[in-house]
């Protein structure tokens, strides 16, 4: 009789899944570091880090300081707000350090992401176009850090309000008010053109 164990596909696992098997078995952290890399990655991007070099530098701490506080993590919160919560740490102490904020996005291919900014606030210029990615992207720039860093979580990153109140760690009615602050803003800059 054929073996058909080999044949089947692995099972998926949870977050939590994979967090208890590294506490006992410390290379299913790799598993996690597959899962994480791409979406941290381009979170450590659009808030501004263009380098690629320190950007992966950035990525290698975050995934180290994860690992060494697996232990802290609080299996009632979502993994995936407790890493970016790490990630927000490591990324806003680097900006300190280098005392640069860049633009949030460059890449062409994450311009369609701005379209869910427009339609969110409903914008258009006065001739009844909507704004150009550009146009928003310049706005965005202008925002101070927390309300940049809120817009990119919650419209470039999909994430939800009680993850963004995971992530930032504020109250979810505090996460409403600085979206709406943000977004307001980001209008504003747009009817000054």
């Amino acid at each position: 009789m054929a073996d058909t164990s080999r044949h089947k596909e692995q099972p998926q696992f949870t977050d939590q899944d994979l967090v208890t098997q590294t506490l006992t078995d410390k290379n299913a952290f790799a598993a996690i570091v597959r899962r994480y890399e791409a979406p941290l990655l381009r979170y450590i991007t659009r808030l501004g880090c263009r380098d690629t070099n320190a950007a992966q530098d950035l990525l290698q701490e975050i995934f180290i300081k994860t690992y060494v506080h697996l232990n802290d993590y609080d299996h009632s919160l979502q993994f995936s707000s407790w890493i970016y919560r790490i990630a927000h740490n490591e990324i806003i102490s680097s900006f300190r350090k280098e005392k640069n904020l860049p633009s949030v996005l460059e890449r062409e291919g994450d311009l369609f992401l701005f379209e869910k900014v427009v339609d969110d606030l409903e914008l258009t210029d006065e001739d009844g176009q909507k704004h150009s990615a550009a146009q928003i992207q310049a706005a965005v720039d202008r925002l101070d850090p927390k309300s940049r860093e809120i817009i990119v979580l919650k419209f470039f990153e999909e994430k939800h309000y009680e993850e963004i109140s995971d992530i930032l760690q504020i109250p979810e009615g505090t996460v409403a008010t600085m979206i709406n602050r943000a977004k307001k803003k980001i209008k504003s800059y747009l009817e000054e053109r």
